[in-house]
């Protein structure tokens, strides 16, 4: 099977890595949710060649994860906004900085960032919880269930 055909797998993972599993579409989407719109904003955060972000924030506005808003006419200039379907995937952004954070850094070193709730101040740490009792869950404690 080659790689452009994994979205056509009967898998809920393999169809979302096939709209957001390149590594240059998950850098992209932790600009956005960092706050960055703007396509300068993207190539600076990021450094690529402007022909793979523009291919990419093509990829994800056709994938309806960012909207196009035009802020400038002359001559045209958009910022690359996200949609509620781009936002829904700030969990899945966390929890790979959270895995990151453990698992990326040596002993000596720290993280570059810390994400912490805007309201109170708190550095949260992302919990999976289940939505019947709200108790934390983890892999062991799940089983699989056909629809």
């Amino acid at each position: 099977m080659k790689i452009s055909e994994v979205g056509k797998l009967q898998c809920s993972v393999a169809k979302t890595l096939s709209v957001i599993g390149d590594p240059w579409t998950l850098l992209i989407l932790r600009t956005a949710f960092l706050k960055g719109r703007r396509f300068q904003d993207f190539e600076q955060s990021l450094g690529l060649s402007k022909a793979i972000l523009s291919d990419r924030l093509n990829a994800l506005v056709n994938a309806a994860i960012f909207r196009r808003e035009r802020y400038q006419d002359s001559p045209p200039r958009y910022e690359y906004r996200l949609t509620q379907k781009g936002l829904e995937l700030y969990p899945v952004f966390v929890g790979l900085a959270q895995w990151g954070d453990k698992w990326g850094w040596g002993a000596d070193e720290s993280p570059p960032i810390t994400i912490a709730h805007a309201e109170c101040g708190a550095v949260n740490a992302l919990t999976l919880t289940c939505g019947g009792c709200g108790q934390p869950v983890k892999a062991q404690d799940m089983e699989v269930v056909a629809a």
